[in-house]
């Protein structure tokens, strides 16, 4: 394909010593060199970014990679400081809390999901340079999608993807996977040691809502909630009578080959007053960007969230009062730990909302990749529910 490079015309002429490149002035024009592709004229095409974003963060900054079918999966961490004690067992705990296969409630497929710090420790300590961790894949079968390579998956990233960058993984979704988080959980279990040992910061998540089940609020404290409590059941939710519902709806379309979504309830006590900044960068904008990238999230709030636009003013605020002769607290928790963008100390309360998951075992219409409307039956193991494994 032949180019050809040649001056436009742009505001200015050119200079008096007759050179045609460059920025060369004049009364009236200025010629810029211009590369002059040849046109297709067939078709027009408009230029995009078709790069895939795989990294989150600014000074502590995670980079995911690998798919579900592929050799592995896994995270390289940069930002981390140096002589923080760190260990594989210290990931592998959130590890096996996110591991499919586990309960009837989620995939059966079977995952040791076995890490390896491939860099940055040495002598049980982070040494300040890029982690490097690595999960195999072990228990692939590709051939269970087969039949969903001729179509698309309805609600499927698979159909999306084939539209942006004209490739398609269709074994296990690739990218789209839920598999791609088990980079987010080793990291995340990084992120959690540095925050409890440089401010004493607790993160812990349970869930609050199962399709139509949904756990009042008031029945769970979150000043006194444990872990404990929330892996006592295989739905993690804390209340032993709503968990068993929890699971009777899950159960109930399990059996028909369907699936449900549900809420996530996610806190964080002991946070430092002062994250965030003012616009741009607002702690509650941060963390919606993070979690909204996560696998079948469709919804995001904070404190109140969309209860409070039924509020006014005065119900709605947070009134501050002394706590002792020196913190500032305030009565109520309606902003979810957050104001104006910065954390002001109270406990951050936010709820993430999943759909249901979009691969089921049931006839579906959708189309082919030639454009021919067909009927799809999605086979391979998926979740019912991914709400339970998203809280790992």
């Amino acid at each position: 394909m032949a180019y050809t490079i040649s001056i436009k015309p742009f505001l200015g002429a050119p200079s008096s010593d007759g050179s045609s490149l460059g920025f060369l002035q004049s009364s009236s024009k200025l010629y810029i060199p211009c590369l002059r592709l040849p046109a297709r004229r067939s078709q027009s095409k408009r230029l995009e970014i078709q790069a895939a974003g795989s990294s989150y963060g600014t000074y502590f900054r995670v980079t995911t990679f690998g798919e579900s079918h592929g050799g592995g999966v896994g995270c390289v961490i940069d930002g981390c400081p140096p002589r923080l004690p760190l260990s594989e067992a210290d990931m592998q705990v959130d590890l096996d809390r996110r591991r499919p296969g586990q309960s009837r409630i989620t995939t059966p497929r079977k995952e040791t999901d076995t890490c390896r710090i491939a860099s940055g420790i040495a002598d049980g300590l982070t040494t300040g340079s890029p982690i490097k961790v690595e999960v195999p894949n072990t228990d692939q079968r590709s051939n269970d999608y087969s039949e969903m390579s001729l179509a698309y998956r309805p609600s499927h990233a698979d159909a999306t993807y084939d539209f942006k960058y004209g490739v398609r993984s269709v074994q296990g979704g690739g990218r789209s996977s839920a598999r791609e988080t088990i980079g987010r959980v080793a990291a995340g279990a990084v992120a959690k040691k540095i925050l409890n040992q440089y401010s004493g910061t607790e993160i812990i998540a349970y869930v609050s809502q199962v399709h139509k089940v949904v756990l009042p609020e008031d029945l769970v404290d979150h000043e006194t909630l444990t872990l404990d409590q929330i892996e006592n059941n295989i739905v993690r939710c804390p209340n032993p009578e709503y968990a068993e519902k929890m699971i009777a709806a899950i159960d109930a379309v399990r059996v028909r080959g369907d699936s449900v979504g549900g809420v996530v309830t996610c806190i964080v006590r002991n946070v430092p007053r002062g994250l965030g900044s003012p616009v741009f960068d607002k702690l509650e904008a941060e963390l919606a960007k993070a979690v909204m990238s996560l696998p079948a999230t469709k919804g995001f709030e904070f404190g109140s969230g969309f209860a409070g636009t039924f509020m006014t003013g005065s119900e709605h605020n947070d009134e501050f009062y002394m706590e002792g002769n020196s913190r500032i607290r305030t009565k109520t928790n309606r902003s979810g730990g957050i104001q104006g963008g910065i954390s002001n100390g109270e406990i951050i309360n936010m709820r993430i909302g999943f759909k249901p998951t979009s691969t089921i075992s049931r006839k579906q219409s959708t189309v082919t990749r030639d454009k021919h409307e067909t009927e799809l039956i999605a086979r391979g193991r998926h979740d019912p529910c991914v709400v339970p494994r998203g809280l790992s």
